[in-house]
């Protein structure tokens, strides 16, 4: 399975949102040209985030995104799921009933096939990991890798661009 560009794009705002004073919004335009991703694309992404209520929108000349709900309570299979659907990652055509050598009537299955049941415990383990894992176990893990003097300048860039 692959995930599309959008899921890293919306978890790194995420993440940015999440660190803005309440009632500060982040424009699309301020979130793409910080993280260096087309502003058309990761706008369709911070609207499904949005629909997901995941963040908050605001229109007007101090308009743009803040994070909806408190990073601890916002899963990374939210995120995934918001940008990307729900819909699982197999999904069995029963091709075993295809085999030539079983009786004509015998055309429906009786049980889940091995592969089908492989398939759906993988997809449960990964959904169980990002289900398991918080956007504030990632901001935990972004403070641990950015020096400080890093993350300062990053909080500069982003309030001049406010202003």
């Amino acid at each position: 399975m692959k995930l599309g560009n959008q899921v890293e794009w919306a978890i790194h705002c995420m993440e940015l949102l999440a660190r803005v004073p309440d009632g500060v919004y982040i424009p699309t335009k301020v979130l793409a040209k910080f993280h260096g991703i087309p502003k058309e694309y990761l706008s369709k992404a911070l609207q499904a985030l949005a629909l997901a209520k995941l963040i908050d929108g605001t229109l007007g000349p101090k308009g743009g995104y803040r994070i909806a709900r408190k990073p601890s309570k916002i899963s990374l299979l939210e995120i995934v799921e918001a940008v990307e659907g729900s819909k699982k990652t197999f999904h069995c055509q029963e091709i075993r009933l295809n085999n030539p050598c079983l009786p004509k009537k015998r055309k429906q299955a009786d049980s889940i096939c091995a592969v089908a049941s492989a398939m759906y415990q993988a997809d449960e383990a990964w959904r169980k990991v990002l289900r398991e894992k918080k956007l504030s176990d990632i901001i935990r893990g972004v403070d641990r890798q950015v020096p400080p003097e890093l993350m300062a300048a990053s909080t500069h860039w982003i309030q001049s661009a406010l202003d």
